[in-house]
């Protein structure tokens, strides 16, 4: 073991004489489906009513190669209560967007997301107030 070796070693395993191979690329990046920002804010706009509502506690994104899916807990630790799911392959039939409870029973699907997320949406009851 030479000088130049032992220096190598010292400084994590990094060695100055490797040369990259010509025309090497790193793998092609795999496409991935994610919200864009309006959906995003929609989703997330719902998410704060929810959480000032005490209904929901935590969510988790999933960016998919085929779809893209915002999932929302009571508690993190468990199974989602919703999953808010865009699947653009679906886009042209029933629609990209659906939300799908604990089950895996499809409430809601649609073209539009404002639409889709009204199932959500906690009913307001009226409520007896002493005056």
């Amino acid at each position: 073991m030479n000088d130049s070796d032992t220096d190598a070693s010292e400084r994590g395993g990094e060695r100055s004489d490797l040369i990259p191979l010509a025309g090497s690329q790193p793998p092609p990046a795999r496409p991935v489906v994610a919200f864009d920002r309006r959906e995003l804010d929609q989703i997330l706009r719902l998410y704060g009513r929810m959480v000032a509502d005490g209904e929901w506690r935590d969510y988790a994104i999933d960016l998919l190669r085929d779809r893209a899916v915002f999932s929302v807990f009571r508690r993190s630790s468990e199974m989602p209560l919703y999953r808010i799911e865009k699947d653009p392959k679906l886009a042209r039939r029933q629609g990209a967007y659906s939300v799908v409870a604990t089950n895996g029973m499809i409430l809601k699907r649609g073209h539009e997301l404002a639409t889709v997320l009204r199932v959500l949406e906690k009913k307001r009851h009226l409520r007896l107030v002493d005056a």
